[in-house]
């Protein structure tokens, strides 16, 4: 299913001078670092015989399609507004030449369709070097998602040309292998051991003119508390799969 842009009314929008202040006077961008604690995340993978960087990337994913804010951008028009759902754009890390190249996958709400859909891809798409674009056909309400797996870092910072339009959070974490994409990134590192939990260092890189600080605090927050509750997850142990399982891949 195709997802729907919805135009924002600008009258009535109570962040229309916040927006036209950052992205037409200031223009600023800004990085937000953050541990999330993974534990009972890794117990269910390791339960479950899970990869761990799809189910990681199910709760960012799943935090980011509750806010508003980490889903805006423009329509053809050049009309701001915000997609019903994004999509997932990450990258895969090729250890034979240490380059990587970009796939997106479709996103489901469903833990269980949507492990299978990214492993899918990942194995579909994995072996295709020598471009940036390995799967071709990126629909535009995609989210970057990517992984520092080699550093456990305690802060990430980085910029796209000054005039870009890109208005997405690019999240980031270090466990898995994956590559940065564009202005809006969440990224994350290799996760650690501190006071008998673990923990993995997360960094999201932020429009100032879609999101303010709070909106930042509240997406990583959400991501924490989705990531330290995985049994409530729709089509998770407790609820079941009907599409036939999802563990052991």
């Amino acid at each position: 299913m195709s997802a729907v842009f919805h135009v924002i009314d600008r009258e009535e929008w109570e962040r229309s001078a916040h927006f036209d202040y950052y992205y037409r006077q200031v223009k600023a961008r800004y990085n937000i670092s953050s541990d999330v604690d993974i534990t009972a995340l890794l117990d269910f993978r390791g339960e479950h015989g899970l990869k761990f960087f799809p189910v990681m990337l199910y709760a960012i994913m799943r935090a980011v399609n509750r806010n508003r804010e980490f889903r805006m951008g423009f329509d053809e028009e050049g009309r701001l507004g915000y997609w019903d759902e994004v999509v997932p754009s990450y990258t895969l890390f090729h250890p034979e030449d240490n380059t990587f190249t970009d796939v997106w996958s479709e996103y489901d709400s469903g833990f269980g369709t949507f492990y299978r859909t990214v492993t899918g891809d990942m194995e579909r798409y994995g072996k295709v070097r020598g471009v940036i674009k390995a799967r071709p056909g990126q629909p535009r309400n995609f989210c970057p998602v990517s992984c520092l797996p080699w550093l456990s870092f305690t802060s990430f910072s980085q910029d796209t040309y000054t005039d870009s339009p890109f208005l997405f959070p690019p999240v980031s974490y270090t466990h898995l292998r994956a590559h940065e994409t564009k202005a809006k990134l969440i990224r994350f590192g290799r996760y650690f051991r501190r006071d008998g939990r673990m923990w993995l260092p997360l960094s999201v890189f932020v429009s100032h003119a879609a999101a303010d600080g709070y909106h930042t605090c509240r997406l990583i927050n959400d991501i924490q508390e989705i990531a330290a509750r995985p049994e409530l997850w729709p089509e998770g142990p407790e609820t079941g799969d009907p599409a036939g399982g999802w563990g052991k891949r």
